[in-house]
């Protein structure tokens, strides 16, 4: 009946779910285990040392009706969030950096739904750990307190530390830093520190010890690496004293004095011991062992040795004093002890200055006479000085010493014991100078050394010296430079020259003398050193601006110094300018300046800087000259002849003016000069030999030098074909005795000409007219044409007959020659004046003879 009623219950639950349709199911995650990286994160394990930013895990489900589903992540109220998820992938992010030792389990929900169902569920996650702590030493810091006499390898002190890790990493080792001294060891387990054994401690020599301790872990994974990690400690060790050191007495050795006037009970010295224990010291016990010879007691607390009787009783003046100091034990007796020895010294009271003595006692005061410049070296005999001190021992001590003119003289002996003579030597001859001064005063101090009173006495020093000639004349300076106006006249002051010699009488007197090229037209005063002009002679910029001559100074022994002067004559505008003639003839081309020249004759500017001026012009208003140079041109508004023809109506047109040249000279002179130009129009030139001999109309010789190079050059030409065919023929003389000569008839039409242009003169105005030779066959043919003779050689075996040419001659060396003459030049008084013109008709001759030369040779047969 039952299974009946379960039947019929399942088929109405079927029935319904039919009725109603499919069911809709949960999502759920995957469960994967502990070892996976996906699932729910159940049991899920990360190591603490995982970077922020990885990706750790993949939250992995399903949705049994296969809807997409999306993941959730969060973290409890308060608690830090280590990860992150993606929603729809389920990628889980570390967003936090773990660390193990604060917390090694974090609780994380995680969810999963569809949209409609929503699953939840609580995980743990488990840190791992990672090698990331180092030991940490546990009650730092360590002070030990060791007694010195510890037996060495004895522990005496454990130092601990914990390390936070697990495992290997968690586990702790000990060693020592290293060190050349190092007086301890430890247990690397353990870290209990004991004294190394064969040392031992002493508080006297090193009473604290500084140890290094560097705990170190047993090593782990990092990063992926593996990591060891270390600590360090400093062990503090101050080390007790024990009482294993004697005393020992402080400041030694001891000296003690006893005066004249000391009185029984006084105090000659104090000694002083400490124990070697300075960490707990006994206290020390004084006590004299012997050599007191019963006159010194010494206070047994104190160490203070005392006198006991009265000095004048006292047999010796040394005494040796040997004094214990013991230590006292904890039952007042006497331990380890310490013997030192006092030596006490018997003394004079210092109640004596020193003093200086002569020949006749007591002297505070040492003069002597003698002649400048000793010798270095030299002892001034002239002094009898000793010195005395008449206390005894360190209080007779003292020292000498010279006060004046530094480095000079010094003194020997410089320490004195009781008593010296004194020697005085000469250190710097220079010093001892008359000239510097007659006398030289020093101050000799005796000073006690090492007494509190330090007496000292004092003699004065005196030298009184006596000069020589010891000096030369020295000029005030070494050159003298003069200008002196010229046309001054004879015996005329030039300069004054002085020199010094400051030695005395006759040796101080100085005179001069002057020699030298320069000297014949000067004197000079022999005792004032004054220089003057010869009286016959004047000087003359023109003729010489500059004279220089030496000037001796010497004294009466023939001692001497040398200057030298130098004279400049300034000129003075004594010349005027002066024209080369006072009428002179110029041709002028239109556009185109003519020049004057005047040369004054003056050393220096500006008393030679001439200024030209037109005085009077015919006629007026036509012409204009360049100040500097002389330049004389039309006026612009004249530029052709027709212009000219209109201003004069003479058919030469020649005009005339009057040039003044004058200098700048204070005063200023002037002369003037008559100037005729002819003017005319100039033809426009061709070729280049135009152009040159436009550019040379005011320098005709520059036209015929031109020229005579040209004939020169043709000249050397000429001789060197010439000489070429002579020694070609000489050697075929030698090879072929015979020589047939083979004559050519010229080529028609192919002449060699040289043409030059030719300068006509049958006016002024036409010898800057130049004509082509080409139009004037006249000259051509004006000479007639010279057939040379055919050179002689002997005759030549017959060449082939093919080659053979009757109508042709034989060809002639041409050959040139030529003579230069020119019109000699005038000179003017003063060399630099040249010749205003020269004849153009030299030149056009020259010119005709070379071209007729070259068509002669141009017409020789072959």
């Amino acid at each position: 009946m039952k299974k009946y009623k379960k039947t019929h219950a399942f088929l109405f639950v079927l029935l319904l779910h039919h009725s109603l349709g499919q069911s809709d199911y949960a999502p759920y995650f995957f469960d994967n285990g502990p070892s996976s990286s996906s699932g729910n994160m159940a049991l899920f394990s990360i190591s603490e040392d995982t970077p922020v930013g990885t990706q750790v895990y993949i939250l992995n489900g399903t949705d049994p009706e296969g809807d997409p589903v999306r993941y959730g992540l969060t973290f409890e109220i308060g608690s830090t969030e280590y990860f992150r998820v993606e929603p729809k992938s389920g990628n889980v992010t570390l967003i936090q950096e773990l660390n193990r030792e604060k917390q090694d389990e974090i609780s994380v929900t995680v969810s999963i739904t569809d949209g409609r169902n929503k699953v939840v569920e609580t995980v743990r996650v488990f840190v791992t750990d990672a090698n990331d702590e180092p030991p940490e030493f546990q009650n730092l810091p360590f002070i030990v307190d060791v007694p010195e006499d510890t037996t060495p390898g004895s522990s005496i002190y454990r130092v601990h530390a914990v390390d936070k890790d697990l495992g290997s990493g968690g586990s702790v080792s000990y060693y020592l830093q290293s060190s050349p001294f190092a007086k301890f060891t430890i247990d690397g387990h353990s870290g209990i520190l004991r004294v190394k054994p064969g040392e031992i401690l002493d508080y006297e020599t090193t009473p604290t010890h500084f140890v290094t301790v560097v705990a170190k872990d047993g090593g782990g994974k990092y990063k992926g690496k593996h990591q060891v990690l270390t600590s360090t400690a400093t062990v503090t060790i101050n080390v007790l004293d024990a009482q294993d050191m004697p005393p020992s007495f402080v400041g030694t050795p001891y000296f003690g004095y006893i005066y004249e006037v000391s009185v029984p009970d006084s105090e000659i010295y104090t000694v002083s011991a400490k124990d070697g224990d300075q960490g707990n010291p006994n206290p020390i016990h004084y006590s004299i062992l012997n050599g007191s010879d019963g006159v010194f007691d010494i206070n047994s607390t104190s160490g203070c040795i005392y006198l006991t009787t009265p000095p004048y009783l006292l047999k010796n003046e040394l005494y040796e004093i040997r004094v214990k100091a013991s230590e006292v034990g904890p039952d007042n007796q006497l331990l380890d002890y310490d013997v030192t020895t006092v030596t006490v010294r018997v003394v004079d009271l210092n109640n004596h200055p020193p003093t200086f003595y002569g020949e006749n006692g007591p002297q505070s005061k040492f003069e002597v006479t003698m002649y400048e410049h000793p010798p270095a070296g030299e002892i001034l005999r002239g002094f009898k000085i000793t010195v005395n001190d008449s206390d005894q021992g360190a209080n007779a001590k003292f020292k000498l010493r010279l006060v004046g003119p530094s480095r000079v003289l010094r003194v020997v002996p410089q320490t004195v014991l009781n008593e010296a003579q004194v020697t005085i030597i000469v250190e710097d001859a220079s010093g001892i100078d008359y000239e510097k001064g007659p006398t030289l005063s020093f101050k000799l101090l005796a000073v006690e050394i090492d007494t509190p009173e330090r007496f000292s006495a004092t003699a004065d020093i005196v030298i009184n010296l006596l000069d020589t000639n010891d000096n030369v004349p020295v000029f005030t300076s070494e050159y003298y430079i003069v200008r002196v106006p010229e046309n001054s006249p004879g015996g005329s002051s030039v300069v004054s020259v002085t020199a010094n010699d400051p030695d005395s009488g006759s040796w101080g007197e100085v005179k001069y003398t002057i020699y030298g090229s320069g000297s014949d037209l000067f004197a000079i005063h022999p005792s004032t050193g004054l220089i003057f002009t010869q009286p016959w002679t004047s000087l003359d910029a023109e003729m010489r601006s500059k004279y220089n001559f030496y000037v001796k100074a010497e004294d009466s022994e023939g001692k001497y110094s040398i200057a030298e002067v130098f004279v400049s004559v300034l000129d003075m505008n004594d010349h005027p300018p002066e024209f080369d003639e006072d009428f002179q003839e110029k041709t002028m081309i239109i556009g185109t300046p003519v020049k004057v020249q005047a040369v004054d004759e003056d050393a220096e500017s500006p008393n030679n800087v001439i200024e030209y001026s037109i005085m009077t012009a015919d006629p007026d208003n036509a012409f204009d000259i360049n100040a500097d140079t002389g330049e004389i041109q039309l006026k612009p508004f004249i530029k052709s002849m027709e212009i000219v023809q209109n201003i004069t109506k003479q058919k030469d047109c020649k005009w005339s003016l009057v040039v003044q040249a004058r200098d700048r000279g204070s005063p200023s002179f002037s002369t003037t000069a008559v100037v005729n130009i002819d003017i005319t129009e100039a033809t426009p030139l061709k070729g280049p030999m135009a152009a040159f001999l436009m550019k040379s109309r005011d320098n005709p010789l520059r036209a015929l030098g031109l020229v005579s190079f040209i004939i020169l050059v043709l000249v050397g030409v000429t001789v060197l074909i010439s000489t070429v065919m002579y020694m070609r023929n000489s050697k075929s003389n030698r090879i072929m005795p015979v020589r047939r000569i083979i004559k050519r008839r010229p080529r028609d039409g192919q002449t060699w000409k040289f043409k030059i242009p030719v300068i006509k003169l049958s006016s002024p105005a036409e010898k800057f007219l130049i004509s082509d030779p080409e139009s004037s066959p006249s000259q051509e043919t004006s000479s007639p044409r010279l057939k040379p003779p055919p050179p002689i050689a002997p005759f030549l075996p017959p060449p082939p007959p093919a080659n053979i040419r009757a109508n042709e001659r034989p060809r002639a060396v041409p050959t040139i020659s030529g003579a230069l003459t020119s019109k000699a030049l005038k000179k003017t008084k003063s060399c630099r004046r040249k010749e205003g013109n020269i004849s153009s008709a030299l030149v056009s001759e020259l010119k005709m003879k070379l071209e007729q030369k070259i068509n002669e040779n141009n017409q020789g047969l072959y």
